[in-house]
């Protein structure tokens, strides 16, 4: 066989290609019956796409996140509950793979979840103190080499479907709300009792219900870094760009459908300029901007990685905020010029053309997390921190 020809099968855009081909099948499907892409994560482990940032040493491709934020855009193009199932994945990946590898227990769980193509769900909101992040009511017990967590969450990222769940909790139970750990539990090392239904506008296949948790587990699974260095270097710098990449990702099948509205109109009428080729071009230099502010995000971030402290700082975090800000509220007028070009065929469900669900998932950008609560963090800052405006970085 041709060396060139295997390599491309194996390479990461042709496994995701063959991943987005099935998740676009049933992506429909997924979002009329509010269910889990079962098709398309069970293609992400045939296409072994779940371990591909853990190191190569231990058995993953080491993929940086520019190359992971590029694959959850592909697969956003065919289904975003898929997208955001596999960004969501990587989002926790990154604390284990950034935080994790001086920890013997934590090396080698990445390597059964290389090895076995595990799914990590994400439990941070709670009960009492909804999607803030940065601060917990519940705490966990450490008893000699055993650890004990009940948690009120209010959402945990398609949850029943994981096999594994990162989930935050004060450090004991004498500390503050802000003084947080990150666990990592095992399927069977927990129960979930069921307490919201996930019934949503859009990301309805994301089957992020609510529930009680109750886990017991070693001590040792507790990540050794304090949350919050985690959360600061690693975990929303990736939430921002990969989330960023899968509304992109919508957006762009949204500009795609529009273009092929335009062109099928132009070929009926050959020398008339087609309704809707002017907010075409308008809607392309959109997408554009979303694209640039993407790419700008990761290029900082990548550079950021080898420095701590720039990980930590106030200009490394407004300028990831800055990244969501722009990313999830320019996508919907971008849908939006979209539904316009397409007109009725884009409102209408069961068209090539049909723009529904790209718009009720976009509608889900803003809100995770707020906007409101990011621009109010970003405010704070901005009163000590002086905006960064080189555009030599």
């Amino acid at each position: 066989m041709n060396i060139s020809v295997t390599i491309a099968e194996g390479g990461l855009s042709a496994r995701v290609a063959r991943v987005a081909a099935i998740a676009a099948r049933h992506a429909d499907e997924v979002d009329v019956d509010g269910r889990f892409p079962r098709e398309a994560v069970d293609a992400m482990r045939a296409e072994r796409l779940l371990g591909i940032q853990i190191p190569s040493e231990l058995g993953g491709d080491g993929a940086s996140v520019t190359e992971i934020a590029e694959l959850c855009s592909l697969l956003g193009q065919a289904c975003a509950a898929s997208a955001m199932v596999f960004a969501m994945h990587q989002i926790k990946l990154s604390s284990l793979v950034e935080h994790g590898a001086d920890s013997g227990w934590h090396r080698g769980f990445m390597q059964r979840i290389a090895q076995h193509q595990l799914l990590l769900a994400s439990a941070t909101t709670e009960g009492g103190i909804g999607g803030n992040l940065r601060n917990s009511i519940c705490a966990i017990e450490v008893d000699g080499t055993t650890c004990r967590l009940e948690k009120d969450a209010t959402v945990i990222s398609y949850g029943a479907h994981a096999d594994a769940i990162l989930i935050t909790s004060r450090a004991n139970p004498q500390a503050a709300s802000s003084d947080q750990v990150l666990t990592a539990f095992l399927k069977d090392q927990y129960t979930l009792d069921k307490t919201h239904a996930w019934n949503t506008l859009g990301m309805r296949g994301t089957c992020s219900d609510g529930f009680l948790f109750k886990g017991e587990a070693l001590a040792e699974q507790i990540l050794p870094k304090p949350f919050v260095e985690i959360a600061a270097q690693s975990m929303l710098a990736t939430s921002h760009l990969l989330w960023s990449a899968v509304w992109y990702g919508i957006a762009t099948d949204a500009v795609a459908r529009a273009q092929s509205f335009v062109r099928a109109a132009a070929r009926k009428a050959p020398g008339v300029p087609p309704p809707g080729a002017l907010r075409l071009a308008e809607v392309s230099s959109l997408l554009q901007v979303v694209k640039s502010n993407i790419v700008a995000g990761l290029k900082v971030y990548e550079e950021a990685k080898a420095d701590p402290d720039k990980l930590s700082s106030m200009a490394f975090a407004v300028a990831m905020n800055n990244v969501k800000i722009a990313s999830s509220e320019m996508i919907l007028p971008i849908i939006n010029q979209t539904m316009l070009i397409c007109g009725i065929v884009g409102y209408k469900n069961g068209t090539p053309y049909s723009l529904g669900r790209h718009l009720r998932d976009a509608h889900s950008a803003q809100l995770m997390i707020s906007n409101d609560r990011i621009l109010a963090n970003t405010s704070t800052m901005l009163l000590v921190h002086k905006q960064d405006t080189s555009l030599l970085g």
